[in-house]
């Protein structure tokens, strides 16, 4: 058994990670079905027996998994100038940057994670911190090792996708065909039965180490090569680019090259190559600010505008769509596609039954770019006078119409959406289908409602019986003891995002301080500016708003600063940055010791910092507090303070 494991893992290696199989389909299969009957007779499975990967019993339902390093997406940029600034923000920080360009794949993100050199689970990419549980999903495909020689623990990162030709082929005789590869993996993935998964055929491609615990790798093109030794399928082309130039040449070659592929790609990554200058650039609430991913122009189609209907937001702006004839675009069916104004919608001659040129990037609902053709059935949009929803007189501002009706339906559903999204109160069912039927049938039109709604009222919506109405009186009930960041967050403040929120946390403490914050103070603050600053104030001002928070106060709602536990004044008032690698401690097990004994942990070197721990490898982070001044302690004697307290 164990003499053919390992030859048809090596069989299985050459075959759908090096695309070059060393023997036939049938000397493969002979040996398969070998190991099948000795298996069956010992009545035992090797954890990586080929065996393993044919898809099982449908599962119920996905388990949330945590991940051990949390998974960033990637900022975007569409044009030379975007690339430009953003090598330029690089060069603040890191005087001869290094960068590396890879192929940008249009899949599903997967996190696959191994313990003691044997394959343990896959993940989704999720929300970044959590993801769901595929691993019987993922154990049907072939394009991974189920062991590898590096015996600690390790996240590796890669793209699940569906080759076009694989497509193609599925399609020919599929009940029900599959319109493009990106949804066909998600598809193939996020299905609750595995052997949907394995007739789809998707593979993974690797590009990451997002852990490993004997500390990070020094480079990308470490990564690279760490994946490769271990058995991983790597897309083979990597660029190290030593000039601004190069990465430009190197993009220019992956657009040239990508429609030859049989694999769906979108653009290029671009990284800084050495990760101890990643380090000292850090990451943003979602990005790291480190990497690019470089978006080739986006593909576009000329249709005709079938009608243009104006949506309502929740702070009442109206947004004109137009309905298009269907069009197929970037493997979609595109229906719909918009325009930010009515100035916008002026300003490119957009008409009722002209044609026009649209371009879908991404996933967002394709853009109008202009009028190409105008016919002698073409009408002018009419501009509104009136709100489409509630028949209330709208107001023009700059180029913007509003509807001034706060209770306006689509005004209030959104509102409300917003209000119970995960970010903020995190009411769990309470969708926007949920708060349109609470607006129609329970009068729902401030959030503070919700609090009031009891077991009767919800049964009087429909599809509401017992154990939902249960679930969503519980989520609400339970959102009740509420972090004062989220809550800030939920009340839909112009501007005050999750970054925003948590610096308002920090700064003034409570609801009460930030009522009488002046603009002034909140400017000091990193993450507000003019704009969110005045609409703060303003919102604050406004006396319908302070009766909404206090009727939820009322109802219960306790917003409130988490307390972290403290266990000593070690590093009491200290701002503390952690740059290079630790050897003995995870980066995130370091930063959790510093904030329970009284620190701060900082993402860069700021003029507050007021302690630097430098593990190997320190790299601009290091320099700028010699420079600064700054006390820097080594790994030893950062082991030394934790175990003298």
């Amino acid at each position: 058994m164990n003499e053919l494991i390992e030859q048809l893992n090596k069989w299985a290696y050459e075959y759908y990670v090096l695309d070059n199989p060393s023997v036939e389909d049938r000397e493969y299969d002979r040996l398969y079905d070998e190991l099948v009957a000795l298996e069956k007779d010992a009545g035992f499975v090797r954890f990586d027996s080929p065996t393993r990967r044919v898809g099982g019993e449908p599962i119920k339902g996905f388990e949330r998994h945590a991940h051990i390093s949390r998974l960033y997406s990637l900022d975007k940029s569409v044009t030379a100038d975007e690339l430009f600034s953003f090598f330029t923000r690089i060069k603040k920080v890191v005087a001869n940057p290094e960068y590396t360009v890879e192929y940008k794949f249009d899949g599903l993100t997967m996190c696959l994670t191994y313990e003691n050199g044997r394959f343990a689970r896959a993940t989704t990419r999720g929300d970044g911190v959590n993801g769901e549980d595929v691993t019987a999903q993922c154990l049907t495909i072939k394009s991974f090792p189920l062991s590898i020689d590096y015996k600690g623990t390790l996240e590796v990162q890669g793209e699940a996708v569906i080759r076009l030709s694989v497509l193609e082929e599925y399609n020919k005789t599929a009940k029900e065909k599959l319109k493009n590869a990106r949804n066909a993996v998600a598809g193939a993935i996020r299905n609750l039965d595995p052997r949907i998964t394995a007739e789809r055929k998707p593979e993974i491609l690797f590009y990451n180490v997002n852990y490993m615990s004997e500390g990070a790798l020094p480079s990308q093109e470490a990564h690279f090569e760490f994946l490769r030794a271990q058995g991983f399928k790597v897309f083979p082309f990597l660029r190290v680019c030593r000039t601004e130039d190069d990465v430009v040449a190197a993009i220019d070659e992956i657009e040239a090259e990508r429609k030859k592929l049989d694999v769906l790609t979108d653009g290029a990554v671009v990284k800084l190559n050495q990760t101890a200058e990643r380090e000292a650039l850090g990451h943003t609430d979602k990005f790291p600010r480190w990497a690019m991913a470089y978006k080739f122009e986006a593909e576009e189609s000329v249709t005709t505008v079938q009608k243009v209907i104006w949506q309502v937001g929740r702070t009442g702006k109206l947004t004109p769509l137009a309905i298009v004839e269907p069009v197929e675009l970037a493997g979609a069916t595109v229906r719909k596609a918009t325009l930010n104004n009515f100035g916008d919608l002026t300003r490119k001659d957009v008409k009722v039954g002209s044609k026009v040129l649209i371009r879908r990037s991404n996933e967002v609902i394709p853009e109008i770019i202009r009028a190409v053709e105008h016919t002698e059935g073409s009408a002018d949009v009419v501009k509104p006078d009136i709100c489409p929803y509630c028949g209330s007189c709208v107001v023009e501002n700059g180029a913007n119409i509003f509807c001034p009706n706060k209770y306006c339906r689509p005004r209030v559903i959104g509102k409300v959406e917003h209000f119970a999204s995960k970010d903020a109160m995190d009411i769990e069912g309470l969708s926007e289908m949920t708060a349109g039927q609470m607006y129609d049938t329970l009068g729902l039109r401030e959030c503070s409602q919700l609090y009031a709604f009891t077991e009767d009222d919800l049964h009087k919506l429909e599809g509401f019986k017992h154990k939902k109405t249960a679930n969503i009186l519980g989520a609400i009930s339970k959102s009740k003891d509420i972090p004062l960041e989220r809550f800030l967050l939920a009340l839909g403040i112009e501007g005050v995002g999750k970054v925003a929120a948590k610096d308002l946390c920090k700064a003034f403490g409570s609801i009460e301080n930030l009522k009488g914050a002046t603009k002034e103070q909140l400017l000091e603050l990193e993450n507000v500016g003019e704009i969110t600053a005045d609409a703060i104030i303003s919102w604050f001002a406004d006396e319908n708003n302070i009766a909404e928070i206090n009727a939820m106060f009322a109802a219960g709602v306790e917003p409130k600063i988490v307390q972290k536990t403290v266990k000593s004044a070690i590093f009491a008032g200290q701002f503390v940055v952690l740059t290079g690698t630790l050897t003995d401690f995870k980066r995130s097990e370091a930063q959790k010791i510093i904030e329970e004994n009284g620190g701060e942990c900082q993402s860069s070197v700021t003029a507050k910092t007021t302690l630097v721990i430098a593990g190997e490898a320190a790299g601009s982070k290091l320099e700028k507090a010699q420079k600064l001044g700054i006390k820097i302690i080594d790994e030893a004697e950062f082991k030394k303070l934790i175990e003298n307290q």
